[in-house]
């Protein structure tokens, strides 16, 4: 039985898009194969908080498992649901009998290639400016040589190069595949010695791929014609590269906006000025007012994240920490003291307001 979406990302049912990818993101940290090598259960983990991030990360596809769960998903939220008594009718004779009831030939054809799933992990430096990751994907390539067909073939003695045979069951005539050829027509003569008659071998791919700005963790990129080759001549599957982006010992991301705590002395925050604090872009020069408290907010404008396809900037914020010295030399607590004596409560207008407060609640 599937577990829960949402006790897999330990979130609750009402959470918001950013506490999801918060929890996805930890787990994803936690469980990746690359981090867990030596973890079977690892993979299965990771891929588990993948599907139900994927799935309550789409408000459509949410909506749908809050009101049916996992069958909704499925697709088996409506048991009745594109129902055709012909078609299902047709499908019994194909179990029971193994062909068609109506004597069409099924020929095994030309069949696309299965698409693949890699997880990418990536430095925050690359999704803010973009840049170039390359991937080794095992993947099915179509043999090279014999060209995909798996060997030298003939026309298949048991059904004629028809690709099915006739069968009668009581008063039903029933075409069936051939099991000989698959429903090719041919059968094959001789293996291919590299192959050894399945059409394809398995090998390591390396490919460049350009990761765009702006990228966060789940987002998806599809390269088109890079998944398995297909079977018998048929188009090779995607690749989807799935990206997780690291933490930045700096910076928080909110969306597009970004998030950093800058510590300022008692100094600086009492008498204002320029500081220097860090951006994606480099350093910038900061202007703080005199009088600074700890957890106030600055926006810089425009300073956040791309986004992903063009438009404006996010915006990065700065959270100011006021650090208060924990050594102090002989000199430095004579000041202090000094300056303690000579202010009074005139420059800790919230400590006064704050006893005053306590005052009348216990007097």
């Amino acid at each position: 039985m599937k577990r829960d979406y949402y006790e897999i990302l330990g979130v609750e049912r009402g959470a918001g898009a950013d506490g999801l990818k918060r929890a996805y993101r930890q787990l994803a940290h936690q469980y990746h194969p690359d981090k867990n090598p030596d973890d079977p259960d690892a993979e299965a983990r990771f891929k588990e908080a993948s599907e139900a991030y994927a799935v309550l990360s789409d408000p459509e596809k949410r909506q749908v498992y809050d009101r049916l769960g996992h069958a909704g998903i499925s697709g088996g939220g409506d048991p009745f649901a594109g129902f055709d008594p012909f078609s299902n009718f047709g499908d019994l004779f194909n179990e029971f009998f193994g062909g068609d009831l109506f004597g069409r030939r099924q020929r095994g054809g030309a069949q696309r290639g299965a698409d693949l799933r890699y997880d990418l992990e990536v430095d925050f430096s690359v999704a803010a400016q973009g840049g170039e990751e390359t991937l080794r994907i095992p993947r099915y390539e179509a043999c090279e040589t014999c060209s995909g067909t798996g060997g030298e073939r003939e026309t298949c003695p048991a059904c004629q190069g028809q690709g099915s045979v006739q069968l009668q069951q009581g008063f039903f005539r029933i075409s069936r595949t051939c099991d000989r050829c698959q429903g090719l027509g041919q059968s094959l003569r001789r293996a291919c010695g590299e192959c050894r008659g399945h059409g394809r071998v398995e090998t390591v791919q390396k490919r460049t791929i350009r990761i765009p700005e702006g990228v966060d963790t789940g987002t998806r990129l599809r390269l088109q014609g890079e998944g398995e080759a297909g079977l018998r001549g048929g188009p090779a599957g995607d690749l989807y590269v799935v990206l997780l982006v690291r933490d930045h010992p700096i910076f928080e991301r909110e969306g597009s906006d970004l998030l950093c705590e800058l510590p300022v002395s008692i100094a600086q925050a009492a008498l204002g000025g320029q500081v220097e604090v860090p951006t994606i872009d480099g350093k910038t020069e900061l202007e703080i007012r005199a009088g600074t408290q700890t957890n106030e907010l600055i926006r810089l404008r425009g300073m956040g994240m791309p986004r992903i396809g063009g438009g404006p900037r996010g915006d990065q914020l700065v959270r100011i920490f006021v650090e208060v010295p924990t050594r102090l030399n002989d000199e430095q607590r004579e000041l202090l003291e000094r300056f303690a004596e000579l202010a009074g409560d005139e420059v800790s207008p919230r400590r006064r307001g704050f006893l005053d407060k306590l005052r009348d609640v216990f007097e």
